[in-house]
C-alpha cells in the first residue's frame, strides 16, 4: 500500500510574510514538517506543492520531491486546499506512481507529533474513508457564540434540543479544525472534504496552533523550544 504525503505551501502570505520558509529554531518552517514526514515509517514518499522557487529550493534540499511549480490559478489566496492536493496526486499518478492513501500535512501546523499521524492512519485502516484533526473549541455555539438576526438582535448560534444551555460544561462538545493533518483513501479524495464523511482525531490545544499571525509564530516557537528542552 503506497502512502504519500502532500505538503502545500504558497509563496504569498498576508498574515506572516514568507512564513513557510521563515526560520523556526534554526530551520525554515516547512522543513520541520518535511523532516517529520520523511522520518515516518508509514509514509512512502513526500511531495511538496508550491508556486515559489525559494520554497521549492528549500524543500528539495530537505529531501522532498517537487514535480512542478504550482500553476498560478491554484496559488491564489482564494484557491481551495483540496483542488491543490488533487492536482498534485493526479500528476504523481500520471507519472506512474501508485497512490493508495494521502496524508496531507500543513507546514504552518508544526506542533503535531508522529503519534498524531499514526492515530489518523489507524482510523483509516479501521475503515474510515478520511480523517481530519481538531481540538475541543473554547467557544461553543450552543452556549457563548451568537449571530445577529435581520433586526440586529444577538441570538445564540445553535439551539440545543434540550433548550437553553446555562453552563459551558453542559453544552454538546464542538471541535475547531486545526489544519494539521488530513488523511484520505485515494478513492475518497473528492472535491469537497465533507463528501468523504471524515472521522476525527482530537489533538490537545498545545499541538493545534496554526500559524496565521506573528503571535502564532511566537507561541509555536516557545512551545517547540520547551519541547526540545524537555
Amino acid at each position: 500500500m503506497n502512502t504519500i504525503c502532500t505538503i502545500c505551501a504558497r509563496g504569498g502570505s498576508r498574515g506572516v510574510p514568507g512564513k513557510n520558509i521563515r526560520p523556526l529554531l534554526g530551520k525554515p518552517l516547512i522543513v520541520h514538517t518535511i523532516e517529520m514526514a520523511l522520518a515516518h515509517s508509514r509514509i512512502d514518499h513526500v511531495f511538496v506543492s508550491t508556486d515559489s522557487e525559494a520554497i521549492a529550493d528549500i524543500a528539495r534540499a530537505a529531501g522532498a520531491s517537487l514535480p512542478y511549480l504550482r500553476p498560478a490559478e491554484l496559488a491564489t489566496d482564494t484557491a481551495g486546499k483540496i483542488p491543490v492536493i488533487r492536482h498534485l496526486v493526479e500528476h504523481v499518478e500520471a507519472e506512474g506512481y501508485g497512490v493508495d492513501r494521502i496524508v496531507d500535512l500543513d507546514p504552518t501546523s508544526p506542533l503535531r507529533l508522529p503519534s498524531d499521524i499514526d492515530a489518523c492512519l489507524d482510523l483509516v485502516d479501521a475503515g474510515a474513508e478520511a480523517v481530519i484533526t481538531a481540538f475541543e473549541a473554547e467557544k461553543n455555539p450552543y452556549f457563548n457564540m451568537v449571530e445577529l438576526d435581520e433586526t440586529g438582535i444577538a441570538r445564540i448560534s445553535k439551539r440545543s434540543e434540550s433548550g437553553h444551555v446555562v453552563a459551558r460544561q453542559a453544552a454538546p462538545p464542538v471541535y475547531a479544525m486545526n489544519a494539521s493533518i488530513y488523511v484520505w483513501k485515494r478513492h475518497a479524495l473528492g472535491n469537497v472534504l465533507w463528501d468523504s464523511e471524515p472521522r476525527l482525531h482530537v489533538m490537545p490545544r498545545e499541538r493545534s496552533i496554526d500559524i496565521d499571525s506573528e503571535l502564532d509564530f511566537k507561541l509555536v516557537e516557545l512551545l517547540m523550544r520547551e519541547r526540545l528542552e524537555q
